[in-house]
């Protein structure tokens, strides 16, 4: 006879359970170590008798020889209690079967209720976090989004995933702010900060919103010709929106004026040739050596080049130069070409 052993996601809601494992609760005796197991109200509701019991493995296995017994694991998944099970089951002369049966399976993004879980603990527990604003956040969240860009550029994907969650840790950082400024019902507010509050479901909501009606290609009858097309329907998309807010939009409107210098430059140029504007306005800018910079970018520009990575490859061969030349000197080797 075997043991059946039944998990269940902390993700999914407890009540949800695959048919199969509804089958193995109804197969035998069905016993658990966990007295707060969210699933126990549900299962009693359906008629099943779930015994609370302190575990014992060798018990476990004696008795999975003669009879099915179900085990309603912890939902972290009893992984010590079941490593026990398996050196009592192997110490008898007939050891028994055990199955395993999923109850509930996490599905994609599921793990992202961890992170909110995480963060809500942080904030609450780590005065660290605790003392934290959006604005003492932005030199980290600006230094992550630097770290994925270096990542690519280097390859290094197995470093990416790391990087990303970096990045990521900063939206949820600043949606579990933006939470706390939410209004219980029922308490008065003088709306400004009611309509700055949001959390991490409301920004997920925004960007699905978003995406989906700017593709109608994708969720509606539109059809489109190329990644060109993608991109000019867009921009129309993006300006009624506008329009609708009562929003002026300009060909510059939405260029985040903070960004890098070489970057901000190069936008406002290919904005200001989308729109049309004369080439002519970037000629004769205030003298100087910004001037110059500037001109040197939509040289870049005219050429086909990204500035910003153009920049970025110079300054890496650099770096590799200067690298050189330390461990040259520190060898005695002398000072290194840069052939």
């Amino acid at each position: 006879m075997p043991l059946i052993v039944v998990t269940t996601s902390p993700r999914v809601a407890p009540g949800l359970l695959a048919p199969a494992a509804w089958r193995a609760l109804s197969a035998g005796r069905v016993l658990t170590g966990s007295v707060g197991h969210p699933c126990l109200p549900y299962l009693d509701e359906a008629g099943i008798a779930v015994e609370v019991v302190t575990p014992d493995p060798a018990a476990l296995a004696a008795e999975a020889r003669t009879a099915a017994v179900v085990w309603l694991a912890a939902q972290d998944g009893d992984e010590d209690l079941m490593r026990a099970f398996g050196r009592a089951a192997l110490a008898l002369d007939e050891p028994p079967v055990v199955e395993l049966v999923p109850g509930s399976y996490d599905l994609p993004g599921a793990r992202l209720l961890d992170l909110v879980q995480v963060m809500d603990r942080l904030r609450r527990e780590c005065p660290w976090d605790r003392s934290q604003t959006h604005e003492s956040l932005v030199p980290y969240l600006v230094e992550e989004a630097y770290e994925v860009l270096e990542t690519i550029h280097e390859g290094d994907y197995s470093a990416l995933r790391e990087e990303l969650g970096d990045l990521l840790l900063q939206v949820m950082f600043h949606s579990r702010l933006a939470q706390e400024r939410v209004v219980p019902p029922g308490e008065e507010t003088d709306g400004e900060d009611e309509a700055a509050g949001f959390d991490i479901d409301d920004v997920a909501a925004g960007i699905v919103d978003k995406l989906v009606r700017r593709h109608p290609h994708v969720f509606s009858d539109v059809a489109v010709s190329g990644a060109g097309e993608v991109s000019d329907n867009w921009e129309t998309i993006k300006a009624a929106e506008q329009a609708a807010k009562g929003e002026t939009r300009t060909a510059l409107s939405g260029v985040p004026m903070g960004q890098p210098a070489l970057s901000l430059a190069a936008q406002l140029l290919r904005r200001a040739g989308r729109a049309g504007a004369p080439a002519a306005l970037a000629d004769d800018l205030p003298a100087g050596f910004g001037a110059r910079l500037f001109a040197l970018v939509r040289q870049a520009q005219d050429e086909g080049l990204d500035p910003e990575a153009e920049l970025r490859s110079a300054a890496r061969e650099y770096r590799r130069r200067v690298e050189e030349w330390e461990s040259a000197a520190v060898e005695g080797l002398g000072t290194p070409t840069t052939s």
